[in-house]
């Protein structure tokens, strides 16, 4: 499970760059990357590129920060779902760096990334469309590496210490809860509750709903347990080693109704567990628009085993499935067994050759971006470095030229470790990117194609294995 967030950089890059470096954190740079630009020279590459492409804005970069669950993985796998996440949402087209945090109790990646493209000069443009974009890559890329994944629509607007710390119990609601729960079969009636949570702590508020505010002192949670229990061993979430007069320094700022703990917390729920008499409400079935969900009505009726008419539906819904099925089959001239598991296998293959193509122009398009980058970079400046090499003072030639000189050697120890040794023809370099970019776009095409045809071809051969239904003793033969 990983949350993310994001914000924009308007001042200080080159500070939001060294933060995300540093040492103590990145477990001495050891996670820490980037694309683009060097690790030591990001802020003015950044700045280079902002300039080539006329950007007189505000936002210098954007700060993606994307935390982890704890213990839930390695730095390193961190680090991998933090370079996969980059590669999705920037599309090779942004400089940026990519850092791993170990130095808190939880694992979270910093990405610190231009707001402009080197390679169209478009702005980045951060918006609630974006936003679900990155939420959506991030939960994939974290489901596809084993991660727990937040459900659509759950802990909407949380921030990851509250996710955490509910989720270890230590949130305010959950105390609260705890402490209802703890003191219902102690007490004879809901004042009497109300009177026992304003001795452990707590500040309560009536109205219209009963709410409470946890403002006790350190000792105040002994007032939950009983005289007999006051000595034993036991403890309890408020409980804190420190010792000191006052409030505790995790009191609680807003009141909490005691409605939002749920359907047990109401008042009058809360007075039936008082007095033994409470019964669950039964859930009723979700709706859409005023309308019945049908898939969650069916999963409740299958699972309570309530449905009289679930035996003839299936017999009516296989029927109809095993109609289809013979359709297709007929129209696709698919007669063996042999055949369908054929075409199968030709689906599939086509489906991960097409994916496979798409990742091959993806890193040749990355590849040709750095490329063009860095050449062009390479040409614009080396007169000047030419001029400061042949300098006979080179500290005085620096001054007001510093940061063109650091962008040319930057650039020409990138073309070195990409194996460049003649500066390419730009203009060819930009007409294969162009020509891979549409060649890119087909295979696109192609790909949801084949797989809208294995999708297919999945369900028809589920549908024939289901309506055979073979024995485990017959031979393949007897099958067909």
């Amino acid at each position: 499970m990983a949350i993310t967030k994001t914000h924009p950089i308007k001042s200080t890059l080159k500070a939001a760059i060294d933060y995300i470096l540093n040492p103590d954190k990145t477990d001495g740079k050891l996670l820490a990357s980037s694309f683009g630009c060097g690790l030591e020279t990001a802020d003015i590459e950044f700045a280079w590129t902002r300039e080539a492409a006329g950007e007189r804005g505000t936002h210098l970069g954007r700060h993606l920060i994307q935390s982890f669950a704890v213990g839930e993985t390695t730095p390193e796998e961190a680090h991998k779902i933090g370079q996969e996440l980059a590669e999705k949402i920037l599309g090779g087209k942004y400089e940026y760096v990519l850092t791993t945090h170990v130095d808190k109790g939880h694992l979270h990646n910093h990405l610190i990334f231009n707001a402009v493209s080197f390679v169209d000069y478009k702005k980045y443009h951060s918006n609630k469309q974006s936003y679900h974009f990155i939420r959506r890559t991030s939960d994939r890329i974290c489901a596809a590496h084993g991660l727990s994944v937040i459900e659509p629509g759950t802990d909407r607007g949380k921030s990851y210490k509250e996710y955490t710390a509910e989720k270890q119990g230590q949130s305010y609601k959950a105390k609260l809860k705890a402490a209802v729960d703890l003191l219902i079969p102690q007490v004879n009636d809901f004042e009497e509750l109300l009177t026992r949570l304003q001795a452990a702590g707590y500040e309560i508020k009536r109205g219209k709903y009963i709410s409470c505010r946890y403002r006790g002192t350190p000792q105040s949670h002994m007032a939950l347990w009983g005289k007999e229990e006051q000595g034993s061993e036991h403890s309890f979430p408020h409980k804190r080693e420190t010792e000191h007069s006052g409030l505790c320094d995790d009191a609680q700022e807003r009141f909490t109704r005691l409605k939002t703990l749920g359907a047990a917390y109401a008042e009058a729920a809360i007075e039936e567990r008082i007095r033994g008499v409470y019964a669950a409400k039964r859930r009723t079935l979700p709706r859409d628009n005023g309308r019945i969900r049908l898939i969650a009505d069916l999963e409740n009726r299958i699972n309570a085993g309530q449905s009289a008419g679930l035996e003839q539906w299936t017999k009516i819904h296989l029927l109809k499935q095993a109609a289809k099925t013979v359709n297709f089959l007929t129209e696709n001239k698919i007669e063996y067994y042999s055949d369908l598991e054929n075409r199968v296998a030709d689906v599939t293959a086509a489906y991960e050759q097409a994916g496979q193509a798409i990742k091959d122009a993806e890193k040749r398009l990355t590849y040709l971006s750095l490329l063009i980058k860095h050449s062009a970079t390479y040409r614009q400046l080396k007169p000047l470095h030419e001029q400061y090499r042949k300098s006979s003072d080179k500290e005085k030639f620096l001054r007001g030229r510093e940061s063109e000189i650091i962008l040319f050697e930057a650039a020409a120890k990138a073309l070195k470790e990409m194996g460049v040794t003649k500066l390419p023809d730009t203009a060819k370099l930009k007409t294969e990117y162009a020509a891979l970019s549409e060649k890119k776009t087909r295979l696109y095409g192609e790909y949801k194609q084949a797989r809208k045809q294995m999708e297919e071809y999945g369900i028809i051969k589920r549908n024939v294995d289901s309506i055979l239904n073979p024995s485990q003793g017959r031979t393949k033969e007897q099958e067909r």
